[in-house]
């Protein structure tokens, strides 16, 4: 086992427990009673909570505390409270508790290569399912090969990916060449790298580009990965960052039936300073109000961020062939398209799904042992 505990001790809030290899925990009394397990206060299958935290004094402290089975596997702090009720914590749950360690991301430029994985191996068989997915939560991005070209096809990801996300516009989009398509993807020009629905408060967080076939020159995929980019742009201009994290930006799209809007930084960090999401889409971009007081400072920020993801060497650029998917991280990596001659048939469907869904999927795998 790791480190025991020494000593616990009541001090103002907060139990203090000192563990063998000298560091120190302060337990706030109202998170002891608010996480008790037992279940009187919890449903024991599931986790769920049955005790209200309102339910008690605020100013609640223990009756007791003791150590119980110090050194032992089985060592636990067990309290006990003025209600009589009793609370018991093993040490090895609550050094669980202290560090979470965040999954590791692996930031990639121009030399980077998508890994490829069989699609009815990730469908069928669960020890490759799980061994995509960990690779797409740590990349950003992946491509699935040997896949029906059949359209709708996506469909059939949702077992693995969860259930479609579905938008304002199509469930499953097509993209095909058409002069008078909403948007510059249904013509022959370049694509710039972008996420999608930047005009959407919540952008769809995982993305599917399925190619039932492609017999056109040019239009080959490329890839960003928008977290690497910004990480080397904090490092280098933490000022341009900053701006970046707190100017509201507008997005629009639009149809002859809906129109999506939003108005949101570009960077979206987490509690804890990670970066949790790039806004990115230049054809969607609307003005920037000139109200804003620091509208000078972002589209300094704004260009720099331009000139790195449109920099060669930070894209990886690739052929989607008839019967690849192309999954990204809807929230982190961007995508785009070069120029093409319109010689043959060209028809890509994109579809999407939640980053919380595939996690779960993952969970579900390593929970059960089936991956």
């Amino acid at each position: 086992m790791g480190a025991s505990i020494s000593s616990i001790a009541q001090n103002g809030d907060a139990l203090t427990a000192v563990w063998s290899d000298g560091e120190r925990t302060d337990l706030p009394y109202l998170w002891l009673r608010d996480n008790c397990g037992c279940g009187e206060c919890s449903v024991e299958q599931t986790t769920e909570k049955r005790f209200h935290v309102f339910r008690v004094p605020s100013d609640l402290r223990p009756s007791t505390v003791a150590i119980e089975g110090g050194g032992s596997n089985d060592e636990a702090i067990s309290i006990a409270w003025p209600d009589g009720h009793r609370t018991r914590y093993r040490s090895s749950d609550i050094r669980g508790l202290l560090s979470r360690p965040r999954p590791a991301l692996q930031h990639w430029d121009g030399g980077f290569e998508p890994r490829r994985f069989d699609y009815r191996r990730f469908l069928a068989d669960d020890s490759a399912a799980a061994e995509l997915i960990e690779e797409f939560l740590r990349t950003g991005v992946c491509v699935l090969v040997d896949a029906p070209t059949v359209p709708d096809s996506l469909e059939e990801l949702a077992p693995r990916l969860g259930p479609v996300r579905e938008v304002l516009f199509e469930r499953i989009h097509n993209v095909k060449l058409d002069p008078k398509g909403y948007n510059i993807a249904h013509t022959a020009l370049a694509v710039g790298v972008h996420n999608d629905f930047t005009s959407y408060t919540w952008p769809p967080s995982v993305q599917a580009l399925h190619m039932l076939v492609n017999e056109c020159e040019g239009g080959a995929s490329t890839v960003v990965d928008g977290f690497g980019v910004l990480e080397a742009l904090r490092r280098e201009h933490p000022d341009k960052f900053d701006v970046l994290c707190s100017v509201p930006v507008p997005f629009r799209i639009f149809s002859d039936e809906y129109e999506c809007y939003a108005a949101n930084p570009m960077v979206d960090l987490d509690s804890a300073g990670e970066i949790r999401m790039i806004r990115f889409n230049t054809a969607q971009m609307q003005a920037v109000p000139l109200s804003e007081p620091r509208l000078g400072e972002f589209y300094a920020a704004y260009h720099e961020l331009s000139r790195r993801v449109n920099d060669p060497g930070a894209q990886v650029t690739f052929r989607l062939e008839g019967g690849m998917i192309l999954l990204c991280a809807g929230h982190r990596v961007l995508h785009g398209r070069t120029e093409m001659v319109s010689s043959g048939a060209r028809h890509l469907q994109d579809a999407y799904f939640e980053h919380d869904n595939v996690r779960t999927h993952l969970r579900l795998l390593r929970r059960t042992g089936r991956a």
